[in-house]
């Protein structure tokens, strides 16, 4: 009896206590704009796009061969902004069709050590930080 006692009237205060809480969030809604969606959405296929390129075996024995390692490059590539990542593959793009990927190592390896002169990574130890 003192069990259901307790029950009465603890479920309705913890009930009380959850909806009064959830009232103190403050919750913003806001428009989102066609160009917002396209802009999020061009991000993440441009980011596929660099994802694809960095598992192709070529480019990773290139990496290799620069000394870069793979995985490290590619959380370099996850980490890049959205305008950076349009870039690189712009850059791309403007690259000869049926060309060797020699190229697109090469900006890579040149994007590591700007980061690395900027101080944003630590790869290369040649690369002083500009202070």
């Amino acid at each position: 009896m003192r069990y259901s006692q307790l029950s009465r009237k603890s479920i309705p205060l913890m009930l009380t206590a959850c909806l009064l809480g959830g009232q103190l969030v403050p919750v913003h809604a806001a428009m989102v704009t066609t160009p917002q969606v396209l802009a999020a959405e061009q991000g993440r296929l441009d980011r596929d796009k660099l994802a694809t390129l960095l598992e192709r075996e070529d480019l990773q024995q290139q990496l290799s061969a620069l000394g870069v390692d793979v995985q490290n490059a590619k959380a370099r590539v996850a980490s890049l902004t959205d305008p950076e990542v349009a870039q690189l593959n712009a850059r791309i793009a403007e690259l000869p069709a049926g060309g060797d990927a020699l190229g697109v190592i090469v900006l890579i390896f040149i994007i590591f050590i700007i980061t690395d002169a900027l101080g944003a990574t630590d790869i290369f130890p040649f690369v002083d930080p500009i202070r």
